[in-house]
């Protein structure tokens, strides 16, 4: 698999960053739920939002390497196959998820630096806040946050059932580019 992005398949950054991004969305809203439901009691009362927040800042730094990745390494072009309502669907897509998880991180930083504080990230450096004294900026922010994540939760599973469409009824490349493979990898 080559380093960069081809115009017949994505190349091994891009396959990382996808699935290392998937993985960490997943893994946030798992534990995100996860964590407001424990009790001040629990000992992961004050753990899981400190380690939900560090993620969210390493997210926020691989959704910026992504995209600079993208503009770096341009994505393979459509395959000729897609009607233009798919282009276009496709397109809009994957703004529209960018979109979503730049909001997620953005609304995430706004509830945790409503106090004025800091966000320690795992203890290595800290993300200073820019606002003091909000809270109605942390319950809006909180709110936009839960429905965000929602929502981009919905769009990543229709996005994943979109690739599994092209891969088994369409029978075309879709899957097997972000995969890292071609029809020729596997002699299709």
């Amino acid at each position: 698999m080559q380093f960069t992005n081809s115009p017949q398949r994505y190349g091994v950054v891009s396959v990382a960053l996808h699935w290392l991004m998937a993985i960490a969305v997943y893994g946030m809203f798992a534990l995100g739920l996860w964590m407001v439901t424990l009790s001040y009691y629990d000992g992961w009362y004050h753990q899981a939002p400190e380690l939900h927040k560090s993620i969210g800042i390493l997210l926020m730094m691989g959704l910026v390497i992504r995209v600079v990745w993208r503009l770096f390494s341009p994505p393979p072009a459509a395959l000729t196959s897609y009607s233009r309502l798919t282009r276009i669907a496709a397109a809009m897509g994957h703004l529209a998820l960018y979109a979503l998880l730049f909001s997620i991180v953005i609304s995430g930083y706004l509830i945790s630096t409503a106090d004025g504080k800091a966000i320690s990230v795992f203890g290595w450096f800290d993300i200073p806040a820019t606002l003091a004294n909000a809270g109605a900026q942390a319950d809006l922010a909180g709110s936009l946050h839960l429905w965000l994540a929602w929502t981009v939760v919905v769009l990543s599973l229709l996005h994943g059932l979109m690739a599994l469409k092209h891969h088994f009824i369409d029978n075309d490349d879709t899957l097997n580019r972000m995969l890292g493979k071609s029809s020729s990898d596997y002699g299709a």
